[in-house]
């Protein structure tokens, strides 16, 4: 329950934050479980979000496991539809966890569910495709061999912005790939070898490259917003900017005082905002409702509005 409430409330709320999130192939949005998303990860667990509230099957991302130590915290990630990988650098003793984990996704396999790997093992704000790990495969394979008709699902996730509201989101979809096309006669290692060949192609395709600093290819892949509709937006772009400036500027300042140089900036903004703004929005109002009565009640629908007309102002790029 808790899952599908934040699913809703993030599909609203996301737009204070992005420009625009586009997909090309929507229709394989639709797509039935048993599914397994194989994705490129520049930007933390935004990444995860931006697919789940895309995709209407449920989606179970895999996460790094760190962030499960506390069991509170395990039971609250489960809940939200995570489960741990561990890598060497967090601990060999860990890796025993990955079993139970790739078991817990074959369960969701059978149930004609989801899950999100994020194929290159961890995350770094880049456009740039980092070479692949041997889970993603690890994992398909193990779901073949027990006769779940798994689909594959290559996906690139590209921002114009790793740091600042109002980016846009350039989300790719590829072409599933079959099990047909790998042998039963090769060994694990070959056919291992072969499904990330074949997932290095497509994903080659589907994330951007642009080399840090150029502005100019930024533009090009993401485009401006056009003068018109930044003459039409400018005032309530303006008092957007006045109205939510605390709640947007907290979020930016307490996520600069603990993230400033670590690639989980955007989604601790990100998770900040999501959980600060009702909160804001309720005592904007009752401030409101205090001092001028029923009008105050205009700003549970000026707030958002406004600040969705700051987001839609202009489309931010990283300098």
């Amino acid at each position: 329950m808790l899952y599908k409430l934040l699913k809703i409330y993030v599909r609203a709320a996301i737009h204070l934050f992005c420009y625009s999130i586009r997909v090309d192939k929507r229709e394989l949005l639709k797509m039935e479980g048993p599914l397994l998303i194989a994705s490129n990860h520049p930007n933390s667990f935004l990444d995860a979000i931006i697919f789940d509230i895309l995709f209407d099957v449920p989606i179970t991302s895999l996460a790094r496991g760190d962030a499960f130590k506390n069991k509170h915290i395990f039971r609250l990630l489960r809940r939200l539809k995570m489960l741990p990988v561990y890598r060497i650098r967090e601990g060999a003793q860990n890796l025993n966890v990955n079993y139970d984990t790739f078991d817990a996704c074959l369960e969701l396999f059978q149930q004609k569910e989801a899950v999100l790997i994020f194929s290159e093992g961890f995350c770094v704000n880049e456009w740039h495709l980092r070479p692949l790990k041997k889970g993603t495969a690890r994992l398909a394979f193990q779901a073949w061999k027990e006769n779940i008709p798994l689909k594959v699902l290559p996906a690139g996730i590209n921002y114009s912005s790793f740091r600042r509201y109002g980016k846009k989101v350039r989300v790719h979809l590829g072409a599933p790939i079959p099990v047909s096309i790998f042998s039963a006669a090769q060994s694990d290692g070959n056919n291992y070898a072969h499904f990330n060949e074949v997932l290095n192609n497509q994903l080659q395709q589907l994330v951007y490259e642009i080399p840090r600093g150029d502005e100019e290819l930024l533009r090009e892949r993401f485009g401006q917003t056009s003068i018109t509709k930044k003459i039409l937006l400018g005032p309530l772009a303006f008092a957007g900017a006045l109205l939510n400036a605390p709640v947007y500027g907290l979020a930016r300042l307490v996520t600069k005082m603990f993230f400033e140089k670590s690639d989980h900036y955007d989604s601790v903004m990100l998770g900040f905002l999501l959980l600060a703004y009702p909160f804001y929005l309720a005592l904007f109002t009752t401030l409101a409702y205090h001092f001028i009565s029923g009008w105050g009640l205009l700003a549970l629908i000026a707030l958002p509005l406004t600040a969705f007309c700051y987001v839609k102002y202009e489309v931010r790029l990283d300098h």
